[in-house]
């Protein structure tokens, strides 16, 4: 692993791989906002916006609640995106030979000290403007905001971290998909609903599918540098597998949903997305574990934003 004076005294170009040495590179505020992973926001706009429509198909919806939550949720996703570019490079596990896309930090591009500082403005942001969140919901906001930036670090931070131990998948699905729109749901109604957490379920279903996708394409890597995700555990078939669960999963509960009379025929909108997921899914399934798994990434990343969309518009009618 690389020294941070070794690092600033190294061109950004050789600290790449060939093939993204030959890509331009991002500066000034570009820089931000590649190191921000804007493709992976998604995970933490969709459950607000699937919490909040699933409140207001109930009958109560406070618009400032919505907002604050969406810049909250996206400005702890940032500060868990920059904390894992930190620490995934002390820890060795981006090195040029990493197959997924460019990381700032193991680039040269921002110093620690400024990914460092990056990362706690995003969480001391959204802890501020959290502060709103907990005078509505009292105490439990208090405790899952405390917990979301806890993890949020702790994902790969420290001798046990969630990533290195394979309990990304289980962060990700808890705290992107059920505590996220229960969270938003309880924000607006006050209260708890079987619904709020059938809502959750596919959400958090869809955020799993991205982080397999991700520690697929990154298994051999992981594994040389001893990041045991889930992924390295369990091996690349069974990963393959877990993907396609992930996607059965999200499809099924829609349907669910729908013949138990928990919404209408407006639940099922999200089937809409089916092509999308098939086209996805066959890359990931039987494609090669490359660089090209990247595309799969944004393309689960974008069925996630577009199912989160029409879920919350079926919750919604």
């Amino acid at each position: 692993m690389r020294s941070l004076r070794s690092a600033n005294l190294t061109s950004p170009s050789s600290l790449v791989s060939p093939e993204k040495a030959h890509a331009p590179l991002p500066s000034g505020v570009g820089v931000w906002w590649h190191a921000a992973r804007p493709a992976t926001l998604s995970a933490a706009i969709v459950p607000v916006l699937v919490g909040s429509a699933a409140a207001a198909g109930a009958g109560s919806f406070i618009a400032p609640v919505a907002l604050v939550a969406l810049v909250s949720a996206t400005l702890i996703q940032v500060g868990t995106n920059l904390a894992n570019d930190l620490f995934d490079f002390r820890k060795g596990a981006d090195t040029a030979e990493r197959k997924g896309p460019l990381r700032v930090t193991q680039a040269g591009l921002l110093t620690e000290g400024q990914v460092f500082a990056g990362m706690v403005a995003s969480f001391a942001a959204a802890g501020l403007l959290g502060l709103y969140l907990v005078a509505v919901g009292g105490w439990p906001i208090l405790a899952i905001g405390l917990c979301s930036i806890a993890c949020g670090v702790a994902y790969t931070a420290g001798r046990w971290s969630l990533a290195y131990l394979g309990l990304g998948e289980v962060f990700v699905f808890l705290f992107f998909g059920l505590v996220a729109v229960v969270a938003t749901y309880y924000l607006h109604t006050g209260a708890l609903a079987p619904l709020a957490f059938a809502a959750a379920a596919p959400v958090g279903f869809l955020a799993t599918a991205i982080l397999t996708v991700n520690n697929l394409r990154d298994i051999e890597t992981d594994a040389k540098a001893g990041k045991r995700t889930l992924a390295v555990r369990l091996g690349a078939a069974a990963t393959r597998w877990q993907y396609g669960l992930c996607l059965a999963g999200s499809y099924l509960v829609p349907v669910l949903v729908w013949i138990r009379g928990g919404a209408g025929a407006a639940a099922l909108l999200p089937l809409l997305t089916l092509p999308m997921a098939v086209r996805t899914a066959r890359r990931v399934l039987f494609g090669p574990i490359d660089a090209g798994l990247n595309q799969a990434l944004k393309g689960t990343g974008a069925l996630h934003l577009l199912f989160g969309a029409l879920w919350a518009a079926g919750l919604l009618w």
